[in-house]
């Protein structure tokens, strides 16, 4: 996490604005004094139609768009992909059919190093569709890797805050004395 990130997190978890320091308790709405964004989403207090007051940890906590989006390219590639080894396999029956036809067992040979190679070229492609869709996943994982960081970051945050604003009582002992 970056430092300005940091700081911002930490104006936030102190119940402040980011931008001008102002207090500002309710993060999910924009700032009374500078104007700046509201932090996560403006709809954040109304969950289940229940209403409840916004803590600056609940804007924190929340999923950003960005990390839900789709990785549409990397599907249509999939596809792609996918698609090219099944058309080299139709090239395939459709040229060992048109060898026989033309040649007859004489064609056997040559349709044998061609076939390899078709094939080889095929399993290559739908193995690069297959690797397209690990690359989906991955992206998916390093997404609620990044979402939990987020949380255990704001979490700490929000758990140092609190230890800070309250003040550490004296043991017992040390009152009666």
């Amino acid at each position: 996490m970056s430092n300005k990130a940091s700081q911002e997190m930490t104006a936030v978890a102190e119940g402040k604005c980011p931008n001008c320091g102002a207090p500002r308790p309710d993060v999910s709405t924009s700032c009374t004094h500078c104007g700046a964004a509201a932090v996560g989403p403006a709809e954040a207090a109304r969950e289940s139609g229940e209403v409840r007051r916004v803590t600056p940890f609940d804007a924190i906590m929340q999923v950003r768009s960005s990390d839900i989006e789709p990785y549409i390219g990397l599907k249509y590639l999939s596809k792609l992909f996918r698609m090219m080894a099944i058309i080299l396999l139709l090239l395939l029956v459709a040229e060992i059919v048109m060898g026989l036809r033309a040649q007859g067992t004489a064609a056997i040979p040559t349709l044998l190093a061609q076939m390899s190679r078709l094939i080889v070229l095929s399993g290559l492609l739908w193995g690069s569709g297959d690797l397209a869709i690990l690359l989906i996943d991955m992206g998916h994982d390093v997404r609620a890797t990044r979402i939990l960081l987020g949380r255990q970051a704001a979490h700490h945050l929000a758990a140092h805050h609190h230890d800070q604003a309250t003040p550490a009582t004296p043991p017992r002992d040390a009152r009666t004395r």
